[in-house]
């Protein structure tokens, strides 16, 4: 079958196709808010594959500022009905075409898929990482203790980007998917999204000095509100002080105070410290994916 180019007058029918599978695969992309901002340009190179006038198969690349400066795409879709290796094989050779200056592409696929998985695998993706899903229950306050000198301080909006950035993109320089900086404007676009809490984004303050961050945001986990944690990122020079397990259960109080009874979190595999800390902290491991990745040049 032939792949073809995502038209504006189909654009309702590939939303309706991200919907209907975003249960079988990486959803991170796929949430209302994504798919009603979502437009087929030059930062979404989108192929579909029709039978019988209905979509059956997708691709979606998502190649915005962040993503090329790091060289890669990620996909927001990329999924067929009916798992014929020939549909993929030609959504991908589409997909390949019509990108510029990009080295590879990449996508998460749930480890309970083996079904995709072995398509993937046949068109010569490769495991590059895999991350998990952890839980953890709110029942009660968590008791913060800092050295002294350390303290929590808010972050405010359109004054404490750059420290924001500084420290993620120090403590995250080294983390497989999470090396490519991001900017101030990122952090603006954060804060204007409806993912956007209130109070969630803190620093962990050394005298008058930010030297950690962790964020608090809306979402969801089985139809019930939970607040998402992430990053959780603390200057190299301040890491093996307990500083982090602090920061974590700061997060954890505003968590109920905003009434929240679930806290959601993710972490990559080869970062064992981050998971051991979640695991002594009560999180629980729920679910898993794994990152294939496709050399483009």
């Amino acid at each position: 079958m032939q792949a073809e180019k995502l038209q504006l007058k189909d654009k309702e029918s590939f939303m309706a196709f991200c919907l209907k599978h975003r249960n079988k695969i990486d959803d991170s992309f796929l949430c209302d808010e994504d798919l009603e901002n979502f437009s087929p340009d030059e930062e979404n190179p989108t192929f579909i594959v029709k039978k019988d006038g209905n979509i059956i198969a997708a691709a979606s690349l998502i190649v915005d500022d962040y993503h090329r400066r790091g060289k890669n795409g990620r996909f927001r879709i990329f999924y067929s009905e009916n798992h014929n290796l020939d549909i993929y094989s030609a959504l991908l050779g589409e997909i390949i075409k019509h990108i510029k200056e990009i080295d590879k592409v990449f996508l998460f696929i749930p480890l309970i898929n083996s079904e995709l998985s072995d398509n993937i695998k046949s068109l010569n993706f490769t495991a590059e990482r895999y991350v998990y899903l952890l839980t953890k229950e709110i029942t009660g306050s968590q008791a913060v203790s800092f050295p002294e000198g350390y303290s929590i301080k808010e972050f405010q909006p359109h004054k404490d980007e750059e420290d924001w950035c500084y420290i993620r993109n120090i403590a995250f320089s080294n983390l497989k998917g999470n090396s490519t900086p991001i900017t101030p404007a990122m952090m603006h676009k954060q804060v204007e999204s409806s993912e956007y809490l209130e109070g969630g984004l803190l620093f962990l303050m050394h005298h008058k000095a930010p030297v950690g961050i962790i964020r608090g945001s809306k979402d969801n986990y089985e139809g019930e509100p939970a607040m998402n944690i992430g990053p959780l990122a603390i200057l190299p020079a301040y890491q093996g002080k307990g500083l982090g397990r602090q920061l974590l259960r700061a997060a954890l109080n505003f968590a109920q105070e905003k009434n929240y009874k679930k806290a959601v979190l993710c972490v990559n595999a080869d970062n064992e410290r981050a998971k051991e800390l979640y695991l002594r902290e009560g999180f629980i491991e729920v679910e898993g994916v794994v990152a294939y990745e496709y050399p483009v040049t």
